[in-house]
C-alpha cells in the first residue's frame, strides 16, 4: 500500500513541477499605466471654463458706409481678421470667481477707438488687443454681483461674431446701444422664470473713471416663462460729459424672442434713445432717435441655415434709415460656419438733407460722391470652441 501511495504521489510531481518551474521563471505582470487626463478633464477639476472664437471676414460694398453708419464694416473692399478671442472664467455658483476675455482684430481695434473717448471717426492708431471683458464675480444663492469690465445688457445683437446670426451688425447695435460698461453690476434670480439686474457703470463704453463723467445707471428685467417665449426689458440712464456735451442721456431697450419651431425663431428688438438738455454751450442738443429691427432665423438642415433681418431707424425732425440683410449660414463641419450676405441700406431724402449720407468713391477728395444708398456682400468664415 506503501509503495501504490510514494508512486501516486511521485506521479502528480512530475506532472505539476514542469508548470511549477515555468510560473516561477514568468516575470511579474506589469500594471496598466495610469491614464493621463486630457485638458477637459483638468480643466473641470478646476473649475475653469475656456471659449474662443476666430472670425475672418472679405466684403465689398459700392460705397464707403464710414463709421456714422456701421462700426465694424466701415470700408469699401476689404480682407480682414474680425476677431480672434479667448474667454477663461472661474464662476462657482458659490462663492469669488472671475472671468476675462480678450481679443484681437479689428473687433478691438473698435473697441479701443470708443473706449478711448475720440470725437473723430475710425482712428487707425487704436490698438488691436483689447480686453472685452474683465471682473470679478460673487455668487450666493440666487444672487450674483461682478466688478469691472463687461458688456452691455442692450439689444439683440452682440460683439462676439460667433454668436450672431449675420456678418453685418444692425444699425440699432451701432446707432442706438452702447458697446461695454465698467462699474458694478448685480442680477438676482427672483423666481426661475424671472430676473432682475441693476448696477452703476462709468457711462457708455468709457473704461477711464476720469473720463466718463457722471455715473450710469443701468437695469435689465428678463422674463423666460417657457424655452419658447422670452423677453427682456433694459434701461441705461445718466449724463455724458464727454461725446454728448453734459446731456442726460438715455435708452430704453426690448428684445422679444419666439421660438416658433424647433428650426424657427423670430426676434423684434425695439429702441428709444434720447439725449436731452442743454450742452456746455447752452443750446439745446435735445434728439430722439427710435429704432426697430426684426429677425428669422431659420434652420433648413443640420448644414443650412438662413437669417433675415430688417430694420427701421427713425431720426426725429431728420429723417429715417432702413436697412435689410439676408445672411446664408453653412456648416459643414462642427464648430465651423461660412456665411454669405447681402445687405441693402438707404437713407430718407431728409436725412440726406441734413448732411447724412453714405460716400460712393473718393472719400474727403474734392470730387467726393455722395449717395443715399449702400450696398455690400460678404463671406465671412467663423470657428468657436468650448473647454470643458
Amino acid at each position: 500500500m506503501r509503495n501504490t501511495t510514494r508512486a501516486i504521489t511521485a506521479a502528480v510531481i512530475v506532472a505539476i513541477a514542469p508548470r511549477l518551474l515555468l510560473a516561477a521563471d514568468a516575470p511579474a505582470a506589469t500594471p496598466p499605466a495610469p491614464a493621463v487626463p486630457g485638458l477637459s478633464d483638468l480643466l473641470t477639476s478646476w473649475g475653469l471654463t475656456t471659449s474662443g472664437e476666430f472670425a475672418a471676414s472679405y466684403y465689398h460694398s459700392n460705397g464707403y458706409p464710414g463709421s456714422t453708419w456701421r462700426g465694424f464694416d466701415q470700408d469699401h473692399d476689404s480682407l480682414q481678421l474680425d476677431e480672434a478671442g479667448l474667454q477663461v472664467g472661474y464662476q462657482p455658483k458659490s462663492g469669488i470667481g472671475g472671468f476675462v476675455d480678450v481679443i484681437t482684430g479689428t473687433d478691438a481695434q473698435i473697441l479701443n477707438e470708443n473706449e478711448s473717448v475720440k470725437k473723430g471717426g475710425f482712428s487707425s492708431d487704436a490698438g488691436y488687443v483689447d480686453v472685452r471683458q474683465a471682473y470679478l464675480q460673487y455668487a450666493t444663492g440666487p444672487l450674483t454681483i461682478i466688478a469691472g469690465k463687461y458688456v452691455t445688457m442692450a439689444g439683440a445683437e452682440v460683439i462676439n461674431p460667433s454668436q450672431n446670426t449675420n456678418f453685418s451688425r444692425s444699425l440699432l447695435f451701432w446707432e442706438l446701444e452702447p458697446l461695454d460698461h465698467t462699474g458694478i453690476r448685480a442680477t438676482y434670480a427672483v423666481t426661475d422664470t424671472v430676473s432682475v439686474s441693476v448696477g452703476v457703470n462709468n457711462g457708455w463704453n468709457y473704461t477711464d473713471l476720469s473720463e466718463s463723467g457722471s455715473k450710469t445707471g443701468e437695469f435689465n428685467a428678463t422674463w423666460t416663462p417657457n424655452k419658447i417665449v422670452s423677453v427682456a426689458v433694459t434701461g441705461y440712464f445718466g449724463k455724458d460729459n464727454v461725446l454728448f456735451d453734459g446731456q442726460e442721456l438715455s435708452l430704453v431697450d426690448i428684445v422679444g424672442t419666439y421660438n416658433v419651431t424647433s428650426a424657427l425663431t423670430l426676434i423684434l428688438n425695439a429702441d428709444f434713445k434720447q439725449t436731452s438738455g442743454n450742452g456746455d454751450a447752452g443750446d439745446d442738443l435735445t434728439t430722439h432717435i427710435n429704432g426697430f429691427a426684426g429677425y428669422a432665423n431659420y434652420a433648413i438642415s443640420d448644414a443650412f441655415r438662413v437669417s433675415v433681418r430688417g430694420e427701421y431707424v427713425s431720426y426725429l425732425n431728420a429723417g429715417h434709415a432702413i436697412e435689410g440683410t439676408v445672411t446664408l449660414g453653412y456648416t459643414p463641419v462642427k464648430n465651423f460656419e461660412v456665411r454669405a450676405e447681402l445687405r441693402y441700406d438707404k437713407l430718407s431724402d431728409g436725412l440726406v438733407n441734413s448732411g447724412a449720407f453714405y460716400v460712393r468713391a473718393n472719400a474727403g477728395a474734392e470730387d467726393e460722391i455722395d449717395a443715399n444708398n449702400n450696398t455690400e456682400f460678404a463671406l465671412q468664415g467663423v470657428y468657436k470652441f468650448s473647454l470643458p
